[in-house]
């Protein structure tokens, strides 16, 4: 494995990436191609991988194992759940969220992508466009991720042809542009042959673009939510109650987004009540500032009823709280979600009792026509939906917040996830078309 120092690393961003596509494109190959040839594979892995793809009676190693690492899995030949594999070259950390392409398992799609900045939908260069590419393009946008990449796979297969990339390469970006996707970079790649994978391909002389990892090493990444609305969802209250601290009460939570400052005005949130921000302790320790990412303990000047659930955000830059929510969702669910369904929303660290009031409209993935008030969705139907909530929700909407913009929507039953619901507008403006560059697919 190649060695990078503690210094290195310090100096480079993070990347947090998801694959997708549709079954048999290749992404557990692209992963396992991505992983060897950028030497983040560690001997002992691949002496593994080498005596399994033997055992399987393969002359070459099946470097789709290195993600595989289910039994059935590898039985299959297929992705089932989220594999995360961290690795990390000279210029960026990255954290990668390997997803099933399986229609079966889009929920997992959708837990992958759910924190990601960037996804790699794969293609299969012999298939094209297909309803499962769709899916995955409409799943990106409903998550607002900000860079898609289209890597469309086993080009070896198709004679390494101009054309054959070209083709699948403006029906995607058309479609992912109609959803308002904000950026689509399309590379022609050959997984199992490692074509412009880690290396620039010598077969595809045409192409004059980056290739995966170089797009993965220099794509803008804006980590800075320091400056986004500040929210700290309440996740334990912390009261000693000890001699050395007898009076000590603090709400601990990881701080979503935005900058929290010892003196600052604060309202707590569903009930509205204000403070003003007395303390901070990181780590054991008493800071001024804390921001994003960051888990905090904050101590408030007044005595206010503040526990778990509760929302504690500054009082100039409060959301509204409503019991009212409009919002598009992925049901993710085997049984289906209707008009009347009765749920727990968890939205944060608070869970409410709530229930369906309306499903305005269900999308059709082929054309992206609404089919109106279809009264149901289905398992993996995008739609918008209207819920009552018993008590009421500071939400923001999706395209300001990803964090206190989402939730997701359980079965009270048996506590199975049905449906991940992202509030407010349903897809971003589509950007504004431009003149494609006719010297070639440089990107």
């Amino acid at each position: 494995m190649s060695t990078i120092t503690t210094e290195a690393l310090s100096a480079t961003t993070l990347l947090r990436f998801a694959t997708a596509g549709s079954v048999d494109d290749g992404k557990s190959t692209l992963v396992g191609r991505l992983l060897h040839d950028s030497k983040s594979v560690l001997v002992d892995q691949l002496e593994a991988v080498e005596r399994a793809s033997a055992s399987r009676g393969q002359e070459a190693p099946d470097l789709a194992l290195l993600t595989d690492g289910l039994r059935a899995e590898r039985e299959q030949g297929i992705t089932i759940d989220v594999a995360y594999r961290y690795f990390a070259t000279p210029r960026r950390r990255f954290i990668l969220a390997d997803t099933p392409g399986h229609v079966q398992y889009t929920r997992n799609m959708v837990t992958g992508a759910s924190t990601a900045e960037l996804t790699v939908v794969l293609v299969d260069a012999r298939n094209g466009v297909v309803e499962q590419t769709r899916r995955h393009a409409a799943i990106a946008a409903l998550l607002r991720v900000p860079h898609v990449v289209l890597a469309v796979n086993k080009m070896d297969l198709v004679g390494y042809e101009e054309s054959v990339f070209a083709a699948i390469a403006e029906e995607f970006t058309a479609y992912a542009t109609e959803l308002g996707v904000p950026e689509v970079t399309a590379i022609p790649i050959s997984a199992l042959a490692g074509d412009n994978v880690v290396d620039a391909s010598a077969r595809m002389d045409w192409y004059g673009g980056p290739t995966v990892l170089e797009h993965l090493e220099t794509v803008p990444v804006s980590h800075d939510l320091a400056h986004c609305h500040a929210r700290l969802p309440v996740q334990y209250v912390i009261r000693p109650q000890t001699t050395e601290l007898p009076d000590y009460r603090g709400y601990a939570g990881q701080i979503a987004s935005g900058t929290f400052r010892v003196g600052e005005e604060v309202t707590v949130l569903p009930s509205g009540r204000t403070s003003t921000i007395a303390g901070i302790d990181l780590l054991g320790e008493p800071v001024d500032v804390a921001w994003t990412t960051q888990s905090v303990t904050v101590l408030l000047a007044d005595d206010v009823d503040v526990s778990r659930g509760d929302l504690i955000v500054p009082t100039k830059d409060a959301p509204a709280t409503t019991q009212d929510v409009e919002a598009t969702v992925c049901h993710v669910a085997d049984q289906p979600l209707t008009v009347g369904h009765r749920v727990l929303l968890k939205h944060g660290t608070r869970t409410v009792k709530a229930i369906v009031k309306d499903i305005p409209s269900r999308l059709t993935l082929a054309d992206l026509s609404l089919h109106p008030h279809p009264g149901t969705l289905a398992a993996n139907d995008i739609g918008r939906v209207k819920i009552r909530t018993a008590e009421p929700l500071p939400v923001d909407s999706y395209a300001d917040s990803r964090r206190t913009g989402s939730f997701i929507l359980i079965d009270p039953s048996d506590g199975t996830t049905l449906t991940a619901g992202m509030v407010g507008e349903s897809f971003a403006a589509p950007e504004p078309v431009t003149d494609a560059d006719d010297d070639g697919w440089d990107f």
